[in-house]
């Protein structure tokens, strides 16, 4: 038997076989269940205008923001569509406003998922997603999460860097090194990781890793996200997550704070409530969904930022953006592919 001979047998119980040049060579570069998984962005992704054209031409996505507007009691559609940028850039309406629009553009492609995931805030979008909240329920838990994670550490105390160019071990050793509160909270990809804490803390921590041959940048951003300054802001949360009802999520849901998947309604409100004040293992989360099988990463909401990140973990893996009904054709296509495969 011939190799491509046993690369067609084996397609046939689902696992695909990628052929490099070299004569008479089989390398198994990716086994590919054909499993997709949609992935919500976060902080950071907002836009003026995000979701109008979504809200203009589904009905679907017009029921989303609608639900919104009433579960918040104001237009949090008017914000997303007509800005001003200003308010828009307030994390107690840039956290409700982004959830709103990846939902809209979910339910608007009409597409179902086999596992989700989302980066910080965008975990919440992953469990509506997943039927583990209300679309009303999250919405008002993420405007209080903004507002619990502001209200957390003074304006000027608290800060946020990225950091490029230097691996986890070498971001993590500087961190310990330098005095004052920082720590690595975003491990976004192998080459991409974030710092926050005191302000002096990360801007010496940044000095420390452009000595060591890093890039590093402060974010423009008003409070330490995912540090452990946010424990009083996880505190309050708790107590608001704990008096929603949660269902048991319909597919796995790979979490920030542990990057496994969560199929639990207990587990995943946990993992919610710490994830304020501990670190988003984004890439690790990405890689063991490769693991489980995912071939196909689609991206649901406002910016790239995501498929971005993906390129940086796993350049083979598949990906695909829905920003707007103008990417809805390509993204069923390939969805299609995936589950083919």
């Amino acid at each position: 038997m011939t190799d491509r001979q046993c690369a067609q047998v084996l397609s046939i119980f689902g696992v695909r076989l990628f052929f490099h040049a070299a004569p008479g060579e089989i390398v198994l570069c990716r086994l590919a269940m054909g499993k997709v998984a949609f992935v919500f962005p976060g902080q950071g992704s907002q836009k003026v205008g995000m979701g109008r054209e979504a809200y203009e031409v589904s009905d679907a996505a017009r029921a989303v923001f609608d639900e919104a507007d009433n579960a918040l009691g104001e237009s949090l559609s008017t914000l997303c569509f007509d800005g001003p940028e200003e308010d828009l850039k307030l994390t107690a309406n840039t956290q409700p406003a982004v959830l709103a629009t990846s939902i809209a553009l979910l339910r608007a492609l009409g597409e179902p998922c086999d596992v989700v995931a989302g980066h910080s805030l965008g975990e919440y979008s992953a469990h509506v997603a997943a039927g583990t909240l209300s679309l009303s329920d999250a919405v008002q838990l993420v405007r209080k999460r903004g507002q619990y994670m502001q209200e957390a550490v003074p304006y000027g105390q608290g800060a946020m860097a990225a950091v490029l160019k230097a691996d986890r071990t070498l971001v993590e050793r500087i961190c310990a090194e330098v005095p004052g509160l920082v720590e690595a909270v975003n491990y976004n990809s192998p080459q991409q990781i974030v710092i926050a804490g005191e302000t002096d803390a990360v801007s010496n921590a940044g000095a420390k890793l452009k000595q060591a041959g890093a890039r590093a940048s402060t974010l423009p951003v008003s409070a330490p996200f995912h540090s452990s300054l946010m424990e009083p802001a996880e505190a309050r949360l708790r107590e608001d997550i704990e008096r929603i009802a949660f269902s048991d999520p319909s597919v796995p849901v790979y979490v920030n704070v542990d990057a496994e998947p969560v199929t639990d309604a207990a587990v995943a409100k946990d993992a919610l409530v710490r994830q304020v004040s501990r670190p988003v293992r984004w890439e690790q989360s990405v890689r063991r969904m490769i693991d489980d099988g995912v071939s196909l990463f689609v991206e649901v909401g406002p910016g790239r930022v995501l498929s971005g990140l993906l390129v940086r973990i796993d350049k083979q893996a598949g990906r695909v953006s829905v920003q707007g009904p103008s990417d809805f054709n390509a993204a069923k296509e390939a969805i299609a592919d995936a589950r083919a495969s």
